[in-house]
């Protein structure tokens, strides 16, 4: 049961009439005619218990984008429902309104909708619908709870979309789709034409010049249908807050523009999330969904306050990279994780694979570089520079190791790393 604001009005009208009439008879009639008006109100409300809800609408949203749910009301009663309802959903799902007044007739239904603006990635549930029944009178209503879940799942954005009209333009080129039918190195055959001015004389092929009296050159194409194995890191490191937003949000951008641009040219694509257990795992994924896959196995994570085991992160890579692939690792390059964690670490997934490692670097460390002033401003420059020279010390033995980095700002990395990846089709090392 619940009283409503009509109810408190009431009482104070009648505590007026009470200091009117200065008596005892006076407060108790009101307080039974108060008393008996309440009584009447819950008896002719609607039940609640007897109410059939259900729920309807988006079940995936993009994160800065709306989604609608909605909640309807079956009233089986003899009774007319007037109703409020209320869905209890998280705070971070900012839904609106936070609740919802109808009516449904008796034997009738009324719909309720609800919008949500999320803040966060992940699954926003609500596991119950608040319903109050009010009375004629509005003076009190009847309150229940009726167990209707649903799930909201909040994808990650796919920010760098922007960049794959280019990037698709570039490996249209490479590949020889591009109307100025430029042929891009590679290693696997893909016809014969009539020496240019300007090709590479190592192309020149011998035999079919022979045979057709003229000079004749082997194109190539880059190859399709290799794999590529993207292991997000969700340790500690990946919680920072780079440029306003999480690393491993970051990371997830980079790893959609990858994912979108390697299913395109052919190629197969898994994805691997890890810290010190596996937190997500999409292998196998159709090309042609491989990017909805994985934008909804990484709409879930978040990053796990402890540190990488880099041991077990390696073997589980081991595991799923039975024959080689490039393996694109995203984390950070801090020099106690990389020195003492992956790098003694490295020989075998070297070894098996190419590898390359994307790291977002903090913008706000080249700034505090750059900057002169005052003492307090020196001495930021120092640190900065100092952590600077950190990570190109990093950077510099894992090249010695054969490993490909590409360390750019959040909003540069997904076009970077995209870039990296285009490199290695244009050399036919991939």
């Amino acid at each position: 049961m619940a009283l409503t604001g009509r109810a408190a009005a009431a009482a104070l009208l009648g505590a007026l009439v009470v200091l009117g009439f200065r008596s005892w008879a006076a407060l108790l009639a009101v307080n039974v005619v108060l008393l008996a008006a309440i009584i009447a109100d819950l008896v002719l409300a609607a039940s609640v218990r007897r109410l059939r809800l259900t729920r309807s609408g988006d079940t995936r949203v993009l994160l800065g984008e709306s989604a609608s749910v909605a909640v309807t009301v079956r009233n089986p009663g003899r009774r007319p429902l007037r109703a409020q309802v209320r869905a209890a959903w998280p705070p971070s799902a900012h839904a609106q309104p936070g609740q919802v007044a109808l009516t449904a007739p008796a034997g009738g239904q009324a719909a309720a909708a609800s919008t949500l603006t999320p803040d966060r990635r992940g699954d926003k549930v609500s596991g119950a619908v608040i319903v109050r029944s009010f009375g004629p009178l509005g003076l009190a209503a009847r309150q229940g709870r009726h167990g209707v879940r649903w799930t909201v799942r909040v994808l990650p954005p796919f920010g760098s979309r922007r960049h794959l009209g280019e990037k698709l333009s570039q490996l249209r080129q490479l590949d020889g789709q591009h109307r100025s039918l430029l042929r891009g190195p590679g290693t696997e055959f893909d016809s014969l034409r009539e020496y240019v001015i300007g090709d590479d004389v190592r192309s020149i092929d011998w035999r079919a010049a022979a045979r057709r009296g003229d000079v004749m050159v082997r194109t190539w194409r880059p190859e399709r249908d290799r794999r590529i194995l993207i292991v997000l890191d969700t340790g500690r490191t990946s919680a920072g807050r780079v440029g306003g937003i999480p690393r491993l949000d970051a990371s997830m951008d980079a790893t959609l523009l990858l994912t979108a641009l390697a299913a395109r040219a052919g190629d197969r694509v898994d994805l691997i999330a890890f810290d010190r257990r596996v937190r997500a795992r999409v292998l196998g994924a159709p090309r042609s969904s491989v990017l909805a896959s994985f934008t909804n196995a990484m709409a879930p994570l978040d990053a796990e306050l402890t540190e990488t085991d880099m041991a077990a992160m390696v073997s589980a890579v081991l595991t799923v990279a039975r024959h080689r692939c490039l393996v694109v690792l995203l984390t950070d390059l801090n020099p106690a994780v990389i020195e003492e964690g992956l790098l003694p670490r490295l020989g075998p997934l070297v070894s098996r694979n190419m590898v390359m490692i994307a790291a977002v670097a903090d913008p706000r460390v080249a700034e505090m570089a750059a900057a002169r002033g005052d003492v307090a401003r020196l001495y930021d420059a120092a640190a900065a520079e100092g952590a600077q020279v950190q990570r190109r010390r990093i950077s510099a033995l894992l090249r010695r190791q054969s490993v490909s980095v590409v360390d750019a700002p959040p909003d540069r990395l997904p076009s970077a790393l995209a870039d990296a990846y285009l490199d290695l089709k244009s050399s036919g090392r991939l």
